[in-house]
């Protein structure tokens, strides 16, 4: 059997399960607590191989080194759009310090790092124009990086999100596929910055999953204190070809801001498989600000069995008997006894820990400012809690 052929039947026999009608769910037993196994700050604009470190918006550990990949989302505004790798260790009784390894900046289809919003020529073809990076996961096949960036809307440009992929040296490999409802169009398509915040692997690497940040213009408004929004998932091949599409509950912003009027916005985050088994369960992190009142985190556990493809449906505002993903709440991060809970973006699955743990590993996006921190933090998740 081809190379080729072999993932294209595991893909057809994980996809097979993903529309069919959930099971009655089980009655749950006595579940351990999820535990905070230490947290690290990374010190304010750290200097690292010429570059500054913040903006930090996504983690992935690569088994391959036993380190992780961390994307930044600095706009080459500062430095060039860059991935940073890194050391964090993780056991049962506690986490050590941070050390930085590498950074390399990401490099467009001539070899050339991407431009400052500033500098972008709008004649380029899309894949050569201003990034906006967001999340990065280790391709658990050949190791390179995919990489998904939320493209550009103002009222003079439209940059469409993507994602990429890049070898480890940041040279660009390709771009795929991305659904046609979230390319950017005047009217319709992804709201500014609230685009595609998180990817991940699943299906032991056949499928690739997305989500939007927020809803896309034609799906609705966006979370008010009083109502949720919906976003979209996207499941496809790692090859390309766009699979499926599930409906997002999102959650009511937690706080009316203070003074009232002032800004205040919620979105998700970043998204991870549960299980490379089961390409049908996610968890997904919801990052708020509400000013006056600080950020707020949580992570939910989510099904997409049973629920409605929505990939060929115009509107979510508009459509009836659409059946979004189940969702179930898994933490806060305000509950877990960290010294600050700052902007959290970032998630990945960490070393295995004895007696049915996992370990899960948080990363926050400090924005360049004095006023945040780049924050590092480990968690010991039960397997029963999943």
């Amino acid at each position: 059997m081809s190379p080729r052929v072999l993932p294209t039947v595991l893909t057809a026999a994980l996809i097979g399960g993903i529309l069919a009608a959930a099971p009655a769910s089980a009655t749950e037993s006595h579940q351990r607590p999820i535990r905070l196994l230490g947290e690290k700050i990374v010190p304010l604009n750290l200097q690292f191989q010429d570059t500054t470190v913040g903006g930090l918006s996504s983690i992935d550990y690569d088994p391959r080194t036993g380190g992780y990949a961390l994307i930044c989302d600095d706009r080459s505004a500062i430095n060039p759009a860059r991935f940073y790798t890194a050391q964090f260790p993780v056991t049962a009784h506690g986490v050590g310090d941070v050390t930085f390894t590498g950074t390399k900046p990401f490099l467009r289809p001539d070899g050339t790092p991407y431009p400052p919003l500033a500098k972008n020529d709008p004649s380029q073809p899309q894949n050569e124009q201003t990034i906006d990076p967001e999340e990065l996961r280790v391709d658990p096949w050949t190791g390179s990086y995919y990489w998904s960036q939320e493209g550009e809307r103002t009222a003079t440009t439209l940059i469409d999100p993507s994602v990429r992929e890049a070898r480890r040296d940041g040279k660009y490999v390709r771009d795929l596929p991305i659904p046609a409802n979230e390319k950017m169009t005047p009217t319709a398509g992804p709201r500014q910055n609230l685009v595609l915040e998180g990817i991940t692997f699943t299906g032991f690497g056949s499928l690739l999953a997305s989500e939007v940040e927020g809803p896309l213009l034609q799906d609705g408004p966006m979370p008010t204190t009083t109502s949720g929004a919906l976003s979209r998932i996207t499941l496809q091949s790692r090859f390309g070809p766009v699979l499926a599409q599930f409906a997002y509950p999102q959650e009511p912003i937690f706080a009316s801001p203070v003074p009232d009027g002032a800004f205040a916005t919620t979105g998700v985050s970043s998204m991870l498989a549960v299980d490379q088994a089961d390409p049908t369960k996610f968890l997904m992190m919801e990052r708020a600000f509400v000013t006056g009142v600080g950020n707020k985190v949580r992570v939910y556990e989510i099904d997409t069995k049973g629920a409605t493809n929505v990939l060929n449906v115009p509107s979510l505002a508009d459509a009836k008997h659409v059946k979004p993903v189940k969702k179930r709440f898994l933490f806060d991060a305000a509950d877990l006894g960290l010294s600050t809970v700052d902007n959290l973006e970032g998630m990945t699955w960490g070393p295995k820990l004895p007696h049915g743990e996992r370990s899960l590993i948080l990363v926050s996006d400090n924005n360049f400012s004095p006023t945040q921190v780049t924050q590092f933090v480990a968690l010991a998740v039960p397997s029963e809690r999943l």
